[in-house]
């Protein structure tokens, strides 16, 4: 097999595998990088560009499993666990997956909403919400969104050449970023956000819906395609970041809309209002149907019932996730919180959904010992557990310590707690799949 492309090739694959950085630049990557960039600067973009790196190496896995097999990442997970201990991995995985989807759908639709209330703010929230709401449901019924998801994910795109336009003109020096790209810093208060650009960028179900693109194209079209799609995604989300840095006074959707105004005019208003609709509302279409594909591929192949797209076990999973987030976002809660919180969920639940990939991807009996992970694969996998592990558990406790449920705010013990428990996971992962692997 050749490991050289040609420049049609590439750009063949970079447009099919476009559909992973349309999927993650939504409402929820416009409102917690930006939301970052207002708060700190650019002391956050190391977890944009670790994220970013993360992102590539998990798709590259779940695709390369894909092209090695034959099946989709959820009929590989379906496969490689069987009896009543495989179904409760499934069932679990998809849960994990089905929350993060209604976790993303609320953040989908508020964002939408946000972006039509730029431009007609005397509309009714709740009115908007429900012909949104009916509209998803009704392109997810007939099974044909296609065209006009491509039409939005365009508008998306020119909001993220606006973005990185202004990024441009933002006062930052050439040592500033490559610092703040590459070393980790954790300035107070900023756990939530760092979890939230993680969770952001590396979407669960975007390892279930990726896994299938690669059918058909070798493993360097695959690889060329993933880094420059994902790539891309990641460089339109830092320059939003910085963007945010042009924010003055308290942080909201109009002051990222003005501070785009004063670089691009009446322009940069209406980019960012038709882009901020056009990514809610694209992804609010994908978000349910992510979660019915993963149940999907994960229970149709030892289940008897029906799960083609116009089934009804299919449609209850879609219209279950849609109707949750349609509840939330029609209640009136504060778009940019709701999404920020959204995306911190994604981050937390992001380590389960690595880990079982991890085991997968290492299935030398299914997948081949020239398809499955090697020794960097592995490596760079578990550092992304690693970090993924560490900061999900320390944000689920500043939740629980912020109430004063155990010990006194702004507790030191419980993090060193964290790193052990965190450590440990990583020390035995680290022996089955680096050291006892190596032996075998």
């Amino acid at each position: 097999m050749s490991k050289r492309i040609t420049f049609s090739q590439g750009f063949s694959s970079l447009l099919l595998w476009s559909v992973l950085s349309a999927a993650f630049i939504g409402p929820g990557t416009v409102t917690t990088c930006s939301q970052a960039g207002a708060a700190y600067r650019l002391q956050l973009l190391w977890a944009l560009s670790f994220s970013t790196i993360a992102a590539i190496i998990l798709q590259e896995t779940a695709a390369r499993m894909t092209i090695a097999s034959g099946k989709n990442l959820g009929q590989i997970i379906a496969i490689k666990y069987g009896g009543v201990q495989g179904r409760n991995i499934k069932l679990a995985l998809f849960i994990a997956v089905a929350f993060g989807c209604a976790a993303y759908q609320t953040g989908n639709l508020l964002g939408a909403i946000s972006g039509v209330l730029l431009f007609l703010p005397d509309l009714s929230r709740v009115w908007i919400t429900l012909v949104l709401a009916l509209g998803c449901a009704a392109l997810l019924w007939i099974n044909n969104f296609q065209v006009l998801s491509r039409a939005l994910s365009i508008l998306v795109a020119v909001m993220g050449v606006a973005f990185i336009y202004v990024a441009i003109q933002v006062p930052a020096g050439l040592g500033e970023w490559a610092q703040n790209l590459v070393l980790p810093s954790f300035p107070e208060g900023s756990g939530l956000l760092i979890i939230g650009l993680i969770g952001t960028t590396i979407v669960p179900y975007n390892l279930f819906l990726g896994s299938s693109i690669g059918h058909g194209q070798s493993l360097a079209e695959m690889r060329w395609g993933i880094v420059l799609a994902v790539g891309i995604g990641g460089i339109i989300s830092i320059a939003i970041l910085a963007a945010g840095i042009l924010i003055t006074g308290a942080y909201s959707y109009e002051a990222l809309s003005a501070a785009l105004e004063a670089k691009l005019g009446i322009l940069g208003i209406v980019l960012f209002g038709t882009g901020l609709f056009a990514a809610g509302f694209s992804s609010a279409i994908t978000a349910p149907l992510a979660a019915a594909v993963t149940a999907q591929s994960l229970f149709s192949s030892e289940s008897k019932a029906d799960w083609s797209a116009h089934s009804r076990n299919f449609r209850l999973v879609w219209g279950a996730v849609l109707i949750t987030g349609t509840l939330f976002g029609s209640l009136g809660i504060r778009p940019i919180p709701a999404i920020v919180v959204a995306q911190a969920i994604n981050g937390v639940l992001l380590p389960l959904v690595t880990i079982a990939l991890l085991f997968a991807a290492n299935d030398k009996k299914l997948l081949g010992a020239a398809y499955a992970n090697g020794f960097w694969s592995n490596f760079f996998t578990l550092i992304i557990v690693g970090v993924t592990c560490f900061l999900g558990l320390n944000n689920i406790w500043s939740a629980i310590n912020k109430v004063g449920l155990f010990l006194p705010n702004n507790a030191i013990v419980p993090i060193w707690v964290m790193g052990v428990l965190t450590a440990i996971t990583i020390l035995g992962l680290a022996w089955r799949f680096l050291i006892k692997n190596n032996r075998e």
